[in-house]
């Protein structure tokens, strides 16, 4: 399992694009695999967010988590990574997702057939970047797009220069619906509020199925998940933080499925909190249940900070 790192804040008060920078420099340092960024509505841009943190570095490997599909045609996300993979000079590892309900109606924008339209949305995307990377006009250097769907219907010229595949396209998923469009169209899945019990039982089986079905290669199961690293006195302290910080996810549609499905009796016990001793153990945990791609999202509480959190993951050895 590898664990990845945000580098631009996904709780608490939103990073600035030094902040962003400067922490992805110091996760390459760490010797992080990779470093992740959110789409929130308090957040800096994502794709600009990614650059950013891939310019200030030289090997790291960068990822959002997630971007909404309903705000940006396919085709108009696919120019945006291809750039930003171009001025980085290496791929990135693009997480899209519908989001939920609440954020898309904040927009004033309706929630339809969620699955239906990422599957449509990480088909378009893909053919758009495949096609961007093989142009076949000697002008133009572009090729033409052609999709049929029941949310897409397009005919398009479509080129980047310089584009290559992405790393990866995932999907943000946590229903049945989704997490089989994940499988059979996508990279592998990006799950949020899921312990270990959920990923073992409720986000991977169905995921690798669907991938499998396909004739898809493995799928790539990744998690969203709080960590905060604390002295052990302080960990039911910090945990009852997390509680309070996070509770409303426990009743709120698509999360409430998954935290119900969890093992954890609360969220708060979703998130992965306590001494070095005690994130190990949770990290061999997720390890065991299926997780290939551990996404640590620092959470700031009393005793503990991005730079504890940072250090210690980045020392721990999962055996």
């Amino acid at each position: 399992m590898r664990i990845g790192i945000f580098v631009s804040e996904a709780w608490g008060p939103s990073s600035t694009i030094d902040q962003i920078r400067e922490r992805a420099q110091r996760a390459e340092t760490l010797g992080f695999p990779s470093a992740w960024v959110p789409y929130l509505p308090w957040s800096l841009d994502a794709l600009s967010s990614m650059q950013a943190a891939g310019e200030a570095t030289e090997r790291i490997e960068i990822g959002s988590a997630v971007i909404p599909t309903y705000f940006f045609h396919p085709l108009a996300l696919a120019r945006q990574a291809a750039t930003t993979q171009a001025a980085i000079g290496r791929p990135i590892h693009l997480g899209i997702g519908c989001s939920n309900p609440a954020v898309i109606a904040m927009h004033g924008m309706p929630f339809e057939r969620p699955a239906r339209h990422v599957r449509e949305y990480v088909e378009i995307l893909g053919a758009a970047m495949e096609l961007g990377a093989k142009p076949a006009g000697e002008r133009e250097q572009a090729g033409f797009l052609q999709y049929e769907g029941e949310f897409f219907a397009l005919g398009s010229i479509y080129g980047t220069p310089g584009a290559k595949p992405p790393g990866s396209i995932l999907v943000g998923a946590l229903g049945p619906h989704m997490l089989r469009a994940a499988g059979a169209y996508s990279d592998g899945v990006i799950a949020t509020w899921s312990d270990e019990g959920a990923i073992e039982r409720e986000i991977g089986p169905p995921v690798r199925a669907a991938a499998e079905a396909a004739g898809r290669s493995e799928p790539r199961i990744g998690g969203v998940v709080a960590v905060a690293v604390v002295p052990a006195a302080k960990t039911a302290a910090a945990r009852d933080a997390a509680q309070a910080e996070f509770a409303f996810y426990e009743t709120t549609m698509p999360y409430q499925r998954v935290v119900a499905a969890s093992d954890a009796g609360r969220i708060g016990d979703i998130c992965v909190i306590g001494d070095e001793e005690e994130v190990a153990r949770r990290l061999r945990r997720f390890r065991d249940a299926g997780m290939t791609d551990f996404l640590a999202a620092p959470f700031a509480v009393e005793g503990g900070d991005w730079d504890l959190t940072a250090k210690t993951l980045s020392q721990i050895d999962l055996g």
